[in-house]
This record gives C-alpha cells, sequence and structure tokens, in this order.
C-alpha cells in the first residue's frame, strides 16, 4: 500500500523543495517507487533540482487538470540506477516526477481561472496505481490554499517544514491546527536550517511541545547547500555530509 506524504511549510525558504527531493531520492536508492507531484503550480521549482529541462517536457500536472492527458502521461522518470542493485540483489528503485509548468502564460492562467481541485484526488489515486508506487511525495504551495488543504487531508502523513524562526513558529502553528481540524492522524516535523551552536535537545523539545507532534530531522544550516543552488540532489553530490546524514535519518525514519 503506497503512503502519501504532504510537505508542507506555511512559509516560502524553508528548503522545502530541496528537502523533498532529497529524501524521494534516499528512499529510492532503498529500492522504493517515488513519486514527487509538483503541486505548487504558482511558483514551481522542484524540478530544477532534479535537472528536468522544460524542453524535454511534454505534459505537465496542468495540462491533466485541463483534460489534455492522463496524469501518469506527465510523469518523467529523474532519478534511477539501472545497473545498481541492493545487497540483498533486488534493483534500485527510482523517482518520477509530476512538473508542474513553469511557461508564464499557463501560470497567470491557473491564477486567472483556477481549476477542479477535485481532479487532484483522482490524480493521487492513479499515480500511484498506474505507477505502482512505495510513496508519493507532494510538494505543497507555502501558506494555504484550497489545494493544500485537500493534500493535507489526502495525505498519510503531514511533514512540515520549519526553521527556528519565530515567525516560522507562528505559522506552523496555524497550519497544526488545520491538520487537526482535518483529523491528520500523522503529523510529523521537521525543523531545517538549524544554525551552529544551537541546542537542539532543547529545540527539539520546544517544538514537539508546542505542537504535540514528533520531530523527526533537526537539519544544519549549511552554506554548501546554498552554494550548490538548487543544481541537484544534495545528498548524491554530498554523500558523506553532516546535512545528508540527517536527510538520511529522517529517510530511515519513513521506511520503518
Amino acid at each position: 500500500m503506497a503512503k502519501i506524504i504532504s510537505v508542507h511549510s506555511f512559509r516560502g525558504g524553508t528548503g522545502k523543495s530541496n528537502t523533498t527531493a532529497n529524501l524521494a531520492t534516499l528512499l529510492a536508492l532503498a529500492g522504493k517507487r517515488v513519486g514527487v507531484i509538483d503541486t505548487d503550480i504558482h511558483s514551481p521549482g522542484i524540478h530544477v533540482i532534479f535537472g528536468l529541462q522544460e524542453e524535454s517536457v511534454e505534459f505537465t500536472l496542468n495540462d491533466y487538470l485541463w483534460g489534455r492527458c492522463r496524469i501518469e502521461q506527465a510523469a518523467r522518470e529523474v532519478v534511477s540506477w539501472p545497473e545498481e542493485r541492493l545487497p540483498n540483489g533486488e534493483p534500485r528503485g527510482r523517482v518520477i516526477l509530476i512538473p508542474s509548468s513553469v511557461r508564464a502564460g499557463e501560470i497567470a492562467r491557473i491564477l486567472r481561472d483556477g481549476y477542479d481541485v477535485g481532479l487532484l484526488t483522482d490524480g493521487f489515486r492513479a499515480l500511484i496505481r498506474e505507477l505502482d508506487l512505495d510513496y508519493l511525495f507532494i510538494d505543497t504551495h507555502p501558506g494555504v490554499n484550497e489545494e493544500t488543504l485537500l493534500s493535507i487531508a489526502l495525505s498519510d502523513t503531514l511533514l512540515l517544514i520549519m526553521r527556528p524562526d519565530n515567525q516560522d513558529f507562528q505559522g506552523t502553528a496555524v497550519t497544526v491546527e488545520l491538520a487537526r481540524r482535518l483529523e491528520v492522524n500523522d503529523l510529523q516535523i521537521i525543523v531545517n536550517k538549524v544554525p551552529p551552536g544551537m541546542d537542539v535537545d532543547l529545540l527539539r523539545a520546544q517544538v514537539e511541545a508546542a505542537y504535540k507532534a514528533q520531530v523527526v530531522g533537526l537539519l544544519p544550516l549549511d552554506g554548501d547547500i546554498a552554494r550548490l543552488g538548487s543544481a541537484g540532489i544534495f545528498a548524491m553530490r554530498f554523500p558523506d555530509h553532516p546535512l545528508t546524514r540527517g536527510l538520511q535519518q529522517v529517510a530511515d525514519h519513513f521506511l520503518t
């Protein structure tokens, strides 16, 4: 049974898309078939991290929402290891991305006309069925809108990304309250961009007490990921980096 994980943050700049891309890749490295769908239709960007070029994309999520294609026709394999196998002989997994359009006219149409949000429900289920997924990550639009609320309601897990910042603390509280009202059973938190010298044990205790949710990762603020500038999967470029080790702990959490 595939697991649907919505990755969300109340504000932009938390590292949500980078975290999503890296977790999906680490799960694929462990042999899982992972789908990633970019529902940040107003400002899509996760395709850049995966190195997917606009000219190579025939269909996007926008095309599915406007009835131009089936949702699986918008799927593109972005990470795989065709010749590599796990120690038990099983093949490595793969990451399959459903991007949103970066064309200005199509983004403007979404802003002007909207779309039938209910189509996302059918789309998520079709992706899991047609692509035989183990996990489906939903990279959401920051803040609160209709498609975000729907994604949260349909998810098995809501993974909230926040920074140790007072604005993030307040905004995350809003999201947590909405998630409780939507009866989300599994709410988990990653605190990202933790500055050096901060007491991580105290920070974990404060966040868990404030939101009554498990902190599954505390990821360090680091210049290497800023220098990479979304030009690739950080965990693959820097496999022994402290940030990669933190991401791997979160991926292992989802594997258990």
